[in-house]
């Protein structure tokens, strides 16, 4: 870990670090400063006030919490596989992979669209969850193949001498030992889900299905485009992925550093 000693050097390392973070900063403190222009609390009041707000709400967490399990199933899975079992062509299929995260999303709206009509997805909560999964898994298997390389093959070894076979190794082993990634990849993905907007925009037409990042929409028509009740909402929205942050944070930081340099 570096170690700044001199203050001159503490000084010019905290004047990095505020120019890093402005960019950042300054747009949500015009966020927040425009959610409160006009009618002030009354836009938070209105935005609250939209019908079906709460089913909105809860058709989000539906669908994060669905994509967040089948995520982290997945990539735990396929990242032990790819990290320490002996599988003929790993890389090659590793590399596959990772050439889906070159997809855009929008590129795939037509097959997906196609497909669901086919399955008799469309309209439902699986119409977005699966895509949304599948979208994530290849950064996520990234990020968590890394950090089980680092984890040591002598445990896995003495747990083979114990009689464990390769999913009692997973259960006993891996998932309890990855908890600090695991954090991390909740964290990347409930983002993903919860801000996504094409998705369900394009696969839920039903009204009791939508999600609540199309709540803005309601304040945009043809003769009316309310920003402060837009920017309301958008505060209203990000509330739930702060909490979350804040809840993981220790873990989070503790995942993306051991799997950036192990």
């Amino acid at each position: 870990m570096f170690e700044v000693r001199t203050g001159f050097g503490r000084l010019l390392l905290q004047l990095a670090a505020t120019i890093l973070v402005l960019p950042y900063l300054f747009p949500l403190i015009v966020m927040v400063r425009g959610a409160f222009a006009g009618d002030g609390a009354g836009n938070f009041r209105a935005v609250l006030g939209v019908p079906g707000f709460a089913r909105f709400f809860v058709n989000s967490i539906v669908i994060s919490a669905v994509v967040i399990a089948l995520v982290y199933a997945v990539t735990m899975m396929a990242a032990f596989g790819f990290a320490k079992l002996h599988i003929r062509f790993r890389e090659v299929y590793f590399w596959l992979l990772l050439a889906c995260l070159t997809l855009p999303e929008v590129v795939l709206l037509a097959p997906l669209f196609v497909t669901d009509m086919r399955l008799g997805l469309y309209d439902t909560y699986w119409a977005v969850i699966l895509p949304l999964a599948a979208l994530q898994v290849p950064f996520a298997v990234l990020l968590t193949r890394n950090f089980i390389n680092s984890l040591p093959d002598e445990l896995f070894e003495a747990a083979r001498v114990d009689g464990a076979n390769s999913f009692r190794g997973f259960v006993h082993l891996v998932v309890p030992l990855t908890r600090p990634i695991a954090a991390a990849v909740v964290i990347f993905t409930l983002v993903a889900a919860w801000n996504n907007y094409l998705m369900p925009l394009v696969f839920l037409q039903s009204p009791e299905l939508q999600t609540v990042t199309l709540v803005p929409q309601y304040f945009v028509g043809q003769f009316s485009n309310d920003q402060t009740k837009i920017l309301a909402s958008a505060v209203i929205i990000a509330i739930p992925e702060i909490i979350a942050y804040l809840s993981l944070q220790r873990l989070f930081e503790r995942g993306l550093s051991a799997g950036a340099i192990k």
